[in-house]
C-alpha cells in the first residue's frame, strides 16, 4: 500500500504532502487520509498547504479503479468530487504546490484551490479527458469555467490540451511559477500570508465568491 499523504503543521499552515513514490494516483485510500488532513487543518491551522512529489502534483484517479465500469469505480468519482468540493468549501486558504505533472484531477485540484504556485519544468498540466476517450463531467466544466482564462476554456477541455507551467499560468491554472528548489519555501511563505488574513472575512467572502461553485459540484454527484 502507498504511503498516506503527510501531515505537519508549521506555525499556522498545515501542510500536507502527497507521494506515493509514483505518479501520486488517488485512489479512496488517499481521499480518506486527505480528508482526515483536512478535518485537522481546520482545527490546528489557519491555512492548508498541499504539495506534492518531486515530478508529480499527481496525475489524477487511480485508473485500476476509476476505468471499471463498476460500483467501486463509482465510489471514487464520488470521493474525488466530494473532495474538490470541500476544497472549495473550507473557510481555510488553500494553496497548491505543485511540484510537477497535474494531470486531470490533478489538474481539477488546482483549480479548486485559491492560490496555485507551480515548479518550473518539463511538466504537462491540464484536462486530457478528451484525448484518452473520456467526456468531461460537468463538476469539471464547472472549475474550468470558474478558473480558466475565456482565451483557453475551450483548447483546455474540448481540445485536451496540456500546458507548460509557464502556459498553466496564463491559462489559469496556476498564479505564479518558481524554481523547483524554491517551490516549498514560496509556498509556506504564501500560505502563512494567507494564514494571517482575518479568519472570518476571508471565509465570508470565499463563501459568497466560490459558494455557487461549490454548490453546483455537489449537485453534479447527487445527479450521478
Amino acid at each position: 500500500m502507498a504511503a498516506p499523504p503527510r501531515f505537519e503543521i508549521h506555525g499556522a499552515v498545515a501542510r500536507v504532502q502527497l507521494d506515493d513514490g509514483k505518479v501520486n494516483a488517488l485512489s479512496p485510500e488517499v481521499f480518506d487520509a486527505l480528508n482526515a488532513a483536512l478535518d485537522r487543518a481546520e482545527s490546528e491551522a489557519r491555512a492548508l498547504l498541499l504539495i506534492g512529489r518531486a515530478g508529480y502534483l499527481s496525475a489524477g484517479f487511480d485508473l485500476k479503479v476509476i476505468t471499471q465500469q463498476n460500483k467501486a469505480a463509482a465510489e471514487l468519482l464520488q470521493a474525488g468530487v466530494r473532495f474538490l468540493a470541500r476544497l472549495l468549501e473550507t473557510p481555510l486558504p488553500v494553496v497548491v504546490a505543485c511540484s510537477g505533472h497535474a494531470i486531470a484531477l490533478g489538474a481539477l485540484i488546482l483549480l479548486a484551490a485559491d492560490l496555485r504556485i507551480g515548479a518550473r519544468g518539463d511538466f504537462k498540466l491540464g484536462l486530457n479527458e478528451v484525448a484518452i476517450r473520456m467526456t468531461l463531467p460537468n463538476f469539471a466544466l464547472h472549475l474550468a469555467r470558474e478558473r480558466l482564462s475565456k482565451r483557453h476554456l475551450l483548447r483546455s477541455t474540448l481540445l485536451a490540451e496540456l500546458h507548460s507551467p509557464e502556459s498553466a499560468r496564463d491559462a489559469g491554472y496556476l498564479d505564479r511559477v518558481v524554481a523547483p528548489e524554491e517551490l516549498e519555501a514560496v509556498a509556506l511563505e504564501e500560505a502563512a500570508r494567507l494564514a494571517a488574513l482575518p479568519r472570518e472575512n476571508f471565509a465570508g467572502t470565499k463563501a459568497r465568491l466560490r459558494g455557487a461553485t461549490a454548490r453546483a459540484v455537489r449537485e453534479d454527484l447527487r445527479s450521478n
